[in-house]
């Protein structure tokens, strides 16, 4: 048979996991005598379980854990609520769970996933002496798309990112932004067989050997699939990115990196008129008119309006602010 197989399989059987269980030994003897690991296999575990077994329920409602878990909010629409995480990862309630929790709890994510990862990979190559990878994953919505798919939080012995850039393809061109999120789709295909409502917290993945990384590397984790705060086109919702810069609050994280002076003065224009009365002086922007609405712009864009230039009393200077 020519071509590619990926195998994914799921076993069921797994208890209850509680505070302290091993999951290396719930893993294996789930899989009993179906399924053997072998050396580049991906081991993908929800960080549910993950959680559980590192103690981290907490009694009370998503609305008490929700602060202890948020870096900042993204957006409100109604009931829900989107942060940015302390793990830099923008999920609803911070990815906070209580279903499959006992009545009163929630469970929150695992305090460092990739270590988790690193930690189970470890005791799963003690144990069975074989090189697998290992995956922590976790629920999220998309922007642009309905429904919620499965993505990887923590993972190790992953390459969780396959740069393609400078890569050429069959008709000669150089690719320059491909890079497909490995870990994230070895987190897709495993929920496929996990199913929601189906008690599989584990699932093997077979056929990516060559994305597994050799004994003792580990790699970046998942970590590496966040987007810093200067690199995300969609910091905020729309909504609330309109109120935060008309507020003028003077924390910027959120709205990216700074726009170029070119680009400021472009969006400038476009608000202002084309003939509005912009220079742009070396690392400066200059408004030579008293518009409300410069600041604002300014704000957006990640540059702030400084002093007025002495020899104007209506030269609104613009200056970056993010670097």
């Amino acid at each position: 048979m020519s071509g590619r197989v990926l195998t994914a399989y799921a076993p069921d059987g797994v208890p209850e996991v509680a505070a302290g269980d091993d999951l290396a030994a719930l893993l294996v003897t789930a899989l009993g005598e179906e399924w053997t690991l072998a050396d580049g296999d991906v081991v993908c575990v929800t960080s549910k379980v993950v959680s559980k077994a590192e103690g981290r329920v907490l009694p009370g409602d998503r609305d008490d854990a929700l602060p202890g878990e948020t870096v900042r909010v993204v957006a409100r629409r109604g009931r829900t609520t989107i942060v940015r995480n302390r793990l830099g990862l923008t999920m609803a309630a911070a990815g906070i769970d209580a279903s499959n929790v006992a009545p009163g709890h929630v469970v929150v994510l695992p305090v460092d996933p990739d270590e988790s990862a690193r930690r189970l990979r470890r005791e799963l190559a003690a144990r069975t002496g074989v090189d697998v990878a290992v995956v922590v994953t976790d629920t999220s919505g998309r922007a642009w798309r309905q429904g919620q798919t499965d993505i990887a939080i923590g993972a190790a012995g992953l390459v969780v990112l396959d740069d393609h850039r400078g890569r050429v393809d069959a008709h000669g061109h150089e690719l320059v932004v491909t890079a497909p999120a490995v870990a994230d789709e070895a987190a897709g295909a495993a929920e496929l067989v996990q199913a929601k409502l189906g008690a599989r917290p584990f699932a093997v993945l077979r056929g990516l050997a060559d994305h597994v990384l050799p004994p003792g590397e580990d790699g970046p984790g998942a970590a590496a699939l966040v987007r810093a705060e200067a690199g995300d086109l969609f910091g905020y919702g729309a909504r609330e990115a309109v109120v935060r810069a008309l507020a003028g609050d003077t924390d910027a994280a959120g709205f990216g990196a700074a726009a170029s002076p070119d680009e400021l003065v472009g969006l400038l224009r476009e608000v202002l008129g084309a003939d509005a009365p912009i220079e742009l002086r070396a690392d400066t922007v200059v408004v030579r008119a008293e518009d409300p609405r410069v600041p604002t712009l300014a704000h957006a864009c990640g540059w702030t309006v400084t002093s007025p230039a002495a020899s104007s009393a209506v030269d609104q200077v613009l200056r970056p602010v993010v670097p």
